[in-house]
């Protein structure tokens, strides 16, 4: 199991610090978001300042952006890392790509994810191998590529494409498609091993692969304080009270306290939705324990589930440096 880190949200001008301290802790890879700032800006500087380091995208959000664009985004990465970038792509929910990117949400979610990797795909083959540039699908046709246009090859092709979701469509696309797929932070070991895991499996063998084949990446709450417990309850609300992952929620029998955060997010009552969070739903979705068995209870609950894992704590140099260097030690 690899042990990876989340940059925090910090101006870019920190990045380089952070991405330095995260190679010396010994983190297998650094992944960004896309939250408050875009998700490929830190990776340029994260491969500049870093030579052994892994990084990545979890996530960049895709129906904001045309398949060309990350296409060549990803291809120059991969280029100045000497092949350390992994693409990681979510879809977001339709309100967002709607009424904050300004973009159309399609009918069929794994249908247009799908024909963007596939497009993405076309791109990188089109530069490294010559093959002629003629996608055409539902959703995308993609036929020109002229001699200006192409960036050409580079040393290390073969981009790992991981994609991100909470429910089994997307986990099965991962199956089919893909190199790796980010589980999304609200889940439980059950959800994994019971929802998740099976579609990853099921997806990959209908296109005769492994489960082998997909690396599955893991955020996970955990508490080692009362402070990270307030937060992670909190964390745990907003993300229940979402309607596409009511999924998670209904496989432990709690669909009805969901439609309640619901209820409040709708409303804008963000303080009232962490006291629906009891002590039973925390302990399903955060992994609540001490500093010292940390890592052994981390290894514990999550093996045979995820083949990399990220603490949903954000990595800040300078906070806790030696509990890092345990935590990152214990895994190699």
């Amino acid at each position: 199991m690899k042990f990876d880190a989340g940059l925090p949200l910090v101006p870019l001008k920190d990045v380089a610090a952070i991405a330095k301290a995260a190679q010396e802790i010994g983190f297998d890879a650094l992944w960004t978001q896309e939250t408050q700032h875009d998700p490929f800006l830190p990776c340029t500087l994260i491969a500049e300042h870093t030579e052994r380091l892994h990084f990545g995208t979890a996530i960049a959000v895709s129906f904001a952006r045309s398949p060309a664009t990350l296409a060549y985004t990803a291809w120059d990465l991969a280029a100045q890392s000497g092949g350390r970038f992994i693409l990681g792509l979510g879809t977001q929910v339709k309100a967002h790509i709607e009424r904050r990117f300004g973009m159309p949400w399609p009918e069929s979610v794994t249908g247009k994810l799908r024909e963007q990797i596939q497009v993405i795909r076309a791109f990188w083959d089109n530069w490294q191998n010559g093959t002629k540039l003629n996608f055409r699908g539902e959703h995308y046709k993609i036929t020109l590529m002229s001699p200006f246009f192409n960036p050409g090859s580079i040393e290390n092709p073969n981009i790992p494409i991981y994609i991100a979701g909470v429910n089994t469509h997307l986990a099965k696309l991962a199956g089919e498609l893909c190199n790796g797929f980010h589980a999304h932070p609200f889940h439980s070991p059950r959800y994994l091993r019971e929802v998740i895991l099976p579609a990853v499996e099921e997806g990959a063998q209908k296109e005769g692969r492994t489960r082998q084949d997909v690396s599955v990446s893991v955020t996970a709450f955990v508490a080692t304080s009362p402070e990270e417990e307030a937060f992670a309850r909190m964390q745990i609300a907003f993300y229940a009270s979402t309607p596409s992952y009511r999924a998670v929620m209904d496989l432990h029998g709690w669909g009805n306290t969901a439609e309640r955060l619901s209820g409040f997010a709708a409303k804008g009552d963000w303080a009232e939705m962490p006291m629906l969070i009891t002590d039973e739903m925390l302990s399903e979705f955060c992994l609540h324990t001490t500093e010292a068995n940390l890592a052994a209870d981390l290894k514990a609950r999550y093996e045979g589930l995820a083949d990399r894992l990220t603490l949903y704590t954000p990595f800040v140099p300078g906070e806790k440096d030696a509990w890092w260097k345990r935590l990152a030690d214990s895994f190699r």
